[in-house]
């Protein structure tokens, strides 16, 4: 099948990544369809089998329980989310003959390493959102699907709930903010990551990989950069985790190697160059 005839089918257009993804297929000419909840509720199984499959090429899940806090207190709906409903796409996937993309996070790994993860290091979730998508992966990779698992984190957009527009909002209205300093990762562009998943995809890339933006910081520093760029008379001071209790867990380190996707599409963009563009294309308020 050509790539222009290539009909992709993309779940959860409506969230940040989706949308990303939508814009993306637009641009790129590709034929497209779209389900998003309550068209479709992924832990209904009979729904997901009934999904589109022939002639279907690629189905594009960016669907997911997101609510980190929330899953500690109803890990059982983030697993039917995360876990379950996944396990059965890939089932469709693998019946209708097409490749699965599907995302999952830094949250499955313990954050307690200090160099970046590896692809193969051991699964050891935290918390409840952890678990939930470390069942997903092991669905996934159980299927027998055509799959392409892609670990990211700290996924920022234009649009969106995310901790860059949060900031650029606060740096506006506020003279001080303190942020945490005591967790480190990877910011990933939700651009970046459509992109750089279509690109793997046109490769013939399957398995799993890490795709975020290039290099590494703190919560503390990526808001710093964001202040930079919207006022830079707001002072930005650094806190520690403690000093923020949240219900879940957080991984302390969660940066995450990218040196087998970069082996396919060369160096990620750096984080500071993405999070300027999405800054500076945000509305005044934020």
């Amino acid at each position: 099948m050509g790539e222009r005839s290539a009909r992709v089918l993309l779940l959860g257009n409506d969230g940040m990544l989706g949308h990303a993804w939508q814009r993306l297929l637009g641009r790129e000419g590709i034929e497209h369809e779209t389900r998003s909840y309550p068209e479709l509720d992924l832990t209904r199984r009979e729904q997901v089998m009934a999904l589109p499959g022939e002639g279907i090429a690629l189905v594009v899940n960016c669907t997911g329980w997101t609510d980190v806090d929330g899953a500690e207190t109803q890990e059982a709906a983030a697993t039917a989310l995360n876990g379950d409903g996944v396990g059965w796409l890939a089932e469709h996937c693998a019946a209708a003959g097409a490749t699965l993309v599907h995302y999952s996070t830094d949250y499955v790994f313990s954050g307690d390493a200090t160099r970046p993860y590896a692809i193969d290091h051991p699964r050891a979730p935290l918390g409840a959102y952890g678990r939930s998508k470390a069942v997903g992966e092991e669905r996934v990779e159980a299927s027998g699907a055509s799959y392409l698992l892609l670990r990211t984190s700290w996924l920022y957009a234009p649009w969106g709930n995310n901790f860059v527009r949060t900031m650029a909002r606060l740096g506006r209205q506020r003279d001080a903010l303190k942020v945490v300093h005591d967790q480190r990762g990877r910011p990933t562009s939700a651009e970046h990551l459509a992109a750089a998943s279509l690109a793997l995809w046109r490769k013939g890339v399957t398995g799993t990989l890490h795709v975020t933006d290039g290099g590494e910081c703190s919560w503390y520093e990526l808001a710093k950069a964001v202040i930079e760029r919207v006022n830079p008379a707001c002072t930005v001071s650094p806190c520690t985790t403690a000093e923020f209790p949240r219900p879940a867990p957080r991984p302390a380190y969660s940066v995450l190697d990218l040196g087998p996707t970069e082996a396919h599409l060369g160096p990620m963009p750096p984080w500071p160059e993405q999070v300027a563009s999405v800054v500076d294309r945000l509305p005044l308020e934020g």
